[in-house]
């Protein structure tokens, strides 16, 4: 897993990186008039909402040498067209202890590409995040204590908007709080379809259901302040907007293996939670690479000790390692 650093502007932080690749990093991605004129509908949403991240786009792709459009194509259309990461993702509080995790779980050839990058932007708070692509966030934690987790939801219909991983990223780039973090989702156009847990340093979690179409907001009951989400809508508004394809990637399984852990008497330990993301609670990572999928990493984020931990691989096999980039950089 590699652990970028992106620093000064957007764009010199963009330049940098696209700079450091030696061979062309897109030679898998394939363009389409589909996607092209998607993006194209996309690109005055981003200059409105999301400016700064045109300017990352265009300095990734000068490093490059490539067409900025067909960088920003293939980011713009992720998570909209035949995406296939699948996770599982957790935040609950209890006693004071606040705890968001996931396990990012996506097709294994992708093991080689993913980052682990530390942001310390102009204009934008310090965060460390997970990600098997760049530019867009799948998980992570920012300077302030807010954590945010997304898990994709095979969309049924797609809109021009930012897709999941940017609004990841802008949540920890621009947000202290969970409130501010649903405003953003409630407010700006969303391209795919998702859900989104967020977790701040005050103990305020929510997971937040949303597609092209409708955001639905889900606070956890106070007896039992947890939620959690795997590769499907649970919510009866959200429902109609459900893929009916096979469940391929065990969605429904692993949603069963953390409710009946929620359920029943669970601690606040870090030791439940490592226990929980590594199978040993019931079926959630164990799955037979043969099939082409794995865990590829799997993150805990403490949000009251403000600490970050993280397995790079499969937590059944892979040790978790404390991450104190946040603590040490600026």
């Amino acid at each position: 897993m590699y652990h970028s650093v992106w620093k000064k502007s957007h764009y010199q932080a963009g330049l940098r990186y696209g700079s450091m690749f030696t061979v062309n990093p897109l030679s898998h991605f394939e363009r389409s008039a589909e996607k092209t004129a998607f993006t194209q509908k996309c690109i005055p949403l981003y200059q409105k909402y999301y400016a700064e991240i045109l300017k990352e786009i265009k300095g990734i792709s000068e490093g490059l040498h490539m067409q900025w459009e067909t960088v920003a194509e293939f980011l713009f259309t992720m998570y909209c067209f035949v995406p296939q990461n699948r996770c599982s993702s957790f935040a609950f509080c209890s006693n004071g202890k606040t705890i968001l995790a996931k396990n990012s779980d996506f097709l294994t050839f992708v093991k080689k590409l993913c980052d682990s990058p530390y942001y310390s932007i102009e204009g934008g708070y310090r965060f460390v995040g997970n990600t098997t692509a760049w530019t867009e966030i799948e998980d992570g934690m920012n300077e302030h204590g807010l954590a945010a987790a997304l898990t994709f939801i095979y969309p049924t219909q797609i809109m021009p908007g930012l897709n999941a991983g940017i609004l990841v990223r802008y949540i920890l780039e621009k947000c202290k709080t969970t409130q501010q973090a649903i405003k953003v989702l409630q407010e700006f156009p969303i391209a795919s379809a998702q859900t989104i847990i967020l977790a701040d340093k005050t103990g305020d979690i929510a997971l937040v259901e949303c597609n092209c179409q409708k955001v639905n907001v889900i606070i956890p009951q106070q007896n039992k302040n947890v939620v959690f989400a795997t590769n499907h809508f649970i919510s009866d508004t959200m429902k109609v907007y459900q893929y009916h394809g096979e469940d391929d990637c065990y969605s429904r399984k692993r949603y069963e293996t953390l409710s009946y852990a929620f359920e029943n008497n669970y601690d606040i330990s870090l030791q439940f939670v490592i226990d929980l993301l590594s199978g040993k609670k019931g079926f959630l990572c164990q799955y037979d690479k043969s099939e082409g999928i794995d865990t590829i990493w799997s993150s805990i984020y403490d949000l009251t000790e403000h600490k970050i931990y993280r397995a790079e691989g499969n937590p059944k096999v892979k040790f978790f390692r404390e991450d104190n980039r946040l603590q040490k950089r600026k």
